[in-house]
């Protein structure tokens, strides 16, 4: 397949096929013609309303004013995700995007919080954490520092569909040509065995050299066509559906999102400027369709404006997300379920990485390789931290929570338990989508203390310790005081 790639063909529209064409435009430029082929009669999924701070560099990429972004998408600022339940009934938790405190060179401030604790400090490693003092006086602000401990990371919230809207009109201005037109057919080389065309039910023939299938579920080109299999991980994840619904706008806007544990999964609430958006994602072998949208209405905080709508799906990944000339993106990759909001990030980290590889003189398959390998350990350093929520819970009022705990884990993520259930030792691996800081909220809030600190925390003695506490406390406080409220700040910044 040495052929030279001029011509992109994206198939699917949405957040993913049309961020997939922006970025490939944006950058390779006049070097390829890309077309994105999507019917106005096929519907996206449309749910995915919260993202992870990187998605910011897709913007600054694509060279998109935030302010426009915010109001074209009625987007909203989130600082966390707040977690309630998962441990155990009663209990919440926050996974922030910030780093808590001031670490040393060799020792984590977390290990310092540790020996404090023993010593009688009565505070919560979060109380150190500027994201958290910000979303818990329902603040935000841009801060102008070079001070990595008074950083504030923020993501969005946006409505998925805006989303698309606007990449749409960002691709369109760039030179991407859209196709009007449902596929009927695919037309494969039968030497090579790539795909060539699609023949669409207008008539059309839409040719190109690498495909991009952004088809969703559906995955027509990737699996219905080329046949690459599916590694199934629902052993570990089974919630296999969701149902949404949009609901009317909370009067103060909250800058995080929240995942709430229930019988038999979990539900998610996100801020939006217009409305909020809700869902409950939950395992069909504990809950009816019936019973999991009664769930969800009864948890609303606001009145519903649509109706709710049942999406099923199978957590995994495609064998090859890169199989001939075809690259899955989106759904058509595989999926997980929305617990950390990774999956419009993991749109974009495939079209980077395609971007590192873009096969311009014809496909490689070494690069193939190399491609389809970076996928899979991201895929599964994913996989792996929403495992971590969902096995270490001590509830006890429904059998889903209690085969949670009791199920077998992967061994990559048993001895990242294990390592800081020991010495609070993180271990990160090379690459993974989650920084150290989110590994230890998440095991901390899980229930995972651990049985000593690490020896260099011990160099203060505990006179220095306390005034080393109170200094960073202070130091996190400071911003707060020249900080707007949330609310006000989106009407101030979008205006």
């Amino acid at each position: 397949m040495q052929k030279t790639i001029t011509k992109v063909v994206v198939l699917g529209g949405g957040t993913a096929g049309w961020m997939s064409a922006a970025l490939l435009k944006k950058v390779l430029g006049t070097s390829v013609d890309i077309n994105l082929v999507e019917s106005e009669d096929i519907a996206t999924v449309g749910v995915g309303e919260a993202t992870i701070p990187p998605i910011q560099h897709v913007n600054r990429v694509l060279g998109i004013n935030e302010a426009e972004f915010l109001r074209e998408t009625n987007a909203t600022m989130k600082l966390a995700i707040k977690f309630e339940n998962w441990y155990q009934q009663g209990e919440g938790y926050f996974h922030t995007f910030s780093s808590a405190g001031q670490s040393s060179a060799f020792c984590q401030f977390h290990q310092y919080w540790l020996r404090a604790k023993r010593a009688g400090l009565n505070k919560s490693l979060w109380d150190y954490d500027l994201n958290y003092l910000a979303l818990s006086a329902g603040k935000f602000a841009k801060l102008n520092t070079r001070d990595p401990r008074l950083e504030l990371p923020y993501a969005y919230h946006f409505d998925a569909g805006l989303y698309g809207a606007y990449l749409r009109k960002i691709s369109q201005a760039l030179g991407v040509k859209r196709i009007e037109g449902k596929v009927e057919h695919i037309a494969i080389n039968h030497d090579t065995g790539a795909v060539e065309q699609l023949l669409l039910a207008s008539g059309e023939v839409v040719g190109g050299d690498l495909f991009i299938d952004c088809s969703g579920f559906r995955a027509l080109l990737l699996q219905q066509k080329l046949g690459v299999g599916f590694d199934d991980w629902s052993h570990w994840l089974p919630c296999d559906r969701a149902v949404a619904v949009p609901s009317e706008r909370l009067a103060q806007t909250r800058p995080y999102t929240r995942a709430i544990a229930h019988g038999t999964g979990w539900q998610w609430q996100i801020p939006l400027q217009h409305r909020q958006g809700n869902g409950l994602v939950y395992s069909s072998r504990f809950s009816s369709d019936e019973q999991a949208t009664q769930t969800l209405l009864q948890h609303l905080e606001c009145k519903p404006v649509a109706d709710p709508r049942v999406i099923r799906f199978r957590t995994g990944r495609a064998r090859q997300q890169w199989h001939k000339n075809v690259i899955g993106v989106g759904l058509a990759s595989g999926f997980l379920e929305p617990l950390e909001s990774t999956s419009i990030h993991l749109v974009q980290s495939a079209i980077v990485r395609l971007l590192k590889y873009f096969p311009h003189a014809g496909i490689q398959a070494d690069v193939v390789k190399q491609y389809n390998k970076e996928s899979r350990i991201e895929y599964e350093q994913v996989r792996d931290f929403l495992i971590l929520h969902y096995k270490l819970n001590c509830r006890e009022d429904s059998e889903f929570w209690q085969q949670m705990a009791r199920m077998s884990i992967p061994e990559s993520l048993q001895h990242k338990i294990d390592v800081f259930a020991a010495q609070g030792v993180l271990v990160r691996e090379r690459n993974d989508v989650f920084a150290e800081s989110s590994w230890l909220q998440v095991l901390l809030g899980q229930g995972i203390e651990p049985r000593d600190f690490h020896p260099l925390a011990g160099a203060m003695d505990e006179t220095q310790l306390q005034g080393f506490m109170q200094q960073t406390e202070r130091l996190k406080r400071e911003p707060l005081e020249t900080m707007l409220s949330h609310d006000d700040f989106l009407q101030r910044y979008c205006a």
